[in-house]
């Protein structure tokens, strides 16, 4: 009785003679069969490092030639190497990052001349009014009404 292994599982299954003469028998399942019909290709998550695999359509598919093993591996990396930096579609040299970069910080997040900490009225304000110094140092929290007295009737602050 001839007993061969899958190409693909490496179980021993019963071939067929007749079988083995034209070239068959060479999977032990339908499932095997199918997994053995498509050719896949090794690659590695570019957020975590993980080992995947995918297809030949999948990697032309690709529009940034990076492949993930999940969709929060893209949304990390996404947010880490496009969204922030140059490469994104919204870039404006860095002006608009400044208030994620405040928030980030570790600055306490109240006015600094009322001392108002409710978020929903809190702006970042840059204390040399130079809108492209976007330095931690030159960045501060004041509510609507603070930061409106700033501007326009030139109220110092602390």
């Amino acid at each position: 009785m001839p007993y061969v292994k899958c190409i693909v599982c490496e179980k021993e299954f019963y071939a067929k003679p007749r079988h083995l003469k034209i070239g068959w028998s060479r999977h032990c399942s339908i499932e095997c069969r199918s997994k053995g019909q498509v050719k896949r290709i090794r690659k590695e998550c570019n957020n975590c490092g993980k080992v995947i695999l995918r297809t030949p359509a999948q990697i032309r598919k690709s529009k940034l030639g990076k492949f993930f093993c999940s969709k929060s591996c893209t949304c990390i990396w996404m947010n880490r190497n496009v969204r922030l930096s140059e490469n994104h579609g919204n870039w404006n040299n860095g002006q608009a990052t400044y208030r994620s970069r405040l928030k980030r910080s570790n600055q306490n997040r109240k006015c600094q001349i009322c001392g108002i900490d409710d978020k929903r009225v809190l702006i970042v304000h840059h204390k040399d009014k130079k809108r492209s110094n976007n330095e931690i140092e030159n960045l501060t929290w004041l509510c609507c009404n603070c930061h409106y007295l700033v501007h326009q009737h030139e109220l110092q602050l602390n």
